[in-house]
């Protein structure tokens, strides 16, 4: 008759690997990762710097006559545009 190996004769297991997540990719590609996860068959595009988004922005507010009070419109429609989602 065989002998039996008992769970606690056995070796142990090998710690799993880390995942890689959003926390570990960066600041860069966190976004692009969260959009992928959120609707995986979406595409995926290339983030858009802050940097970009603030000269358009602006652009818009110059071209409005520098008016206060839409900052944050323009900064909406900044991101839609440069992200390609304006209608």
């Amino acid at each position: 008759m065989a002998k039996s190996i008992k769970k606690s004769d056995a070796a142990p297991k090998a710690a799993a690997k880390p995942r890689k997540t959003a926390k570990n990719l960066g600041p860069a590609k966190n976004q692009a990762v969260v959009l992928q996860m959120e609707n995986p068959k979406r595409e995926t595009r290339a983030p858009v710097s802050h940097e970009q988004v603030a000269e358009l922005a602006h652009r818009f507010w110059n071209e409005r006559g520098r008016q206060h009070g839409h900052h944050e419109e323009d900064w909406f429609r900044a991101e839609e545009l440069l992200r390609g989602k304006a209608s």
